[in-house]
């Protein structure tokens, strides 16, 4: 990604670096632990984050949006990532058991109602929780909204994103040989699991590349190379679930149930140009869901880092705030 002086502007927005004060780990059976921290306020409005990916961890970054006076803020490492164990398994993986994660964490820290706060699939395993615990949820907070259907899949790995970013589609699509090219997703699902370090890191390095590339509306289009072992295990649980539809029993899942949310307010944040999960999802979800308050971002693109959406993030959770204090 290029060196501009938007990158550094998100930060301005956002409160300062803080410890948390509670870090652990949970085993929630199945021979998964997952890690789980509490920063800000412990008797706080408690507030459950939820990263992208699948596999892309918590960073501490995630900490800042928050006012640590007001919020009690829970961030988890899904199963797989992260700081969580065992590393890159998707071995009983599916979005049901994160859902249940979600559960038992709540249960642990005896929280009773929760904001819940998620970007990209972030934003998918948010409004699926709270579809399926709709009494544990007082309000969403959603980022760049992805649905999980096959046209969102499609419009990233079947060509429909490279037709304005060809170069890094190439370098991504080029990975794989001419004739299984009609299916990226299944052709890098050999590739992932394989059972070889080398092939599974060298294709889960160039799978995390396109996305990079794309984040930003500020990108190069380079992308980068990250770390093996990070892009390893974002790479096969992306994959892993994308391959399975995310484990729901159907096309569009999220719309067909959204009613659930009758009782539940959200807002959604999405940058105009977001080229990974474009706005038209985040818009038909406005429609369907009465409760929601849909804000574009202009000149901004998919990642929580893009100076417009962090500052209508950190806005929209001050506003929470004082609407408690």
């Amino acid at each position: 990604m290029d060196k501009i002086p938007g990158q550094k502007r998100a930060v301005q927005y956002l409160y300062p670096a803080i410890d948390p004060f509670d870090q652990r780990m949970l085993d929630v059976g199945d021979g998964h632990r997952i890690y789980v921290e509490q920063c800000g306020n412990p008797e706080g409005q408690p507030v459950i984050v939820l990263h992208g990916g699948p596999g892309g961890g918590c960073s501490p970054a995630m900490r800042r949006y928050f006012d640590p006076r007001h919020y009690r803020v829970i961030l988890f490492d899904q199963r797989g990532c992260g700081r969580s164990r065992p590393h890159a398994s998707v071995v009983a993986n599916t979005t049901w058991d994160l859902v249940s994660d979600i559960e038992r964490i709540r249960a642990e820290l005896e929280i009773d109602r929760a904001v819940v706060f998620g970007g990209s699939w972030g934003a998918t395993l948010a409004l699926i929780y709270a579809i399926s615990h709709p009494e544990a949820v007082s309000q969403l907070v959603l980022r760049g909204v992805f649905l999980m259907t096959r046209t969102e899949l499609d419009w990233f790995y079947g060509g429909g994103a490279g037709q304005f970013w060809p170069e890094p589609w190439a370098r991504f699509a080029d990975m794989i040989p001419e004739d299984e090219r009609d299916d990226l997703i299944g052709a890098y699902h050999k590739r992932l699991f394989s059972g070889d370090l080398r092939t599974e890191t060298r294709f889960a390095q160039a799978w995390s590349s396109w996305e990079n590339a794309l984040a930003s509306v500020y990108s190069n289009g380079m992308g980068g190379e990250a770390p093996g072992e990070y892009a390893r295990a974002f790479a096969r649980l992306e994959n892993h679930y994308f391959i399975n539809a995310g484990f729901l029993d159907e096309d569009g899942w999220i719309l067909n149930n959204i009613g659930r949310l009758a009782d539940v307010p959200g807002v959604i944040v999405q940058g105009r140009y977001d080229m990974i999960c474009p706005p038209r999802r985040a818009w038909d979800l406005a429609q369907a869901w009465p409760g929601a308050d849909l804000r574009m971002i202009r000149n901004a693109g998919h990642a929580l880092s893009e100076p417009g959406i962090s500052a209508e993030l950190v806005r929209v959770m001050d506003d929470l705030a004082s609407l408690r204090d």
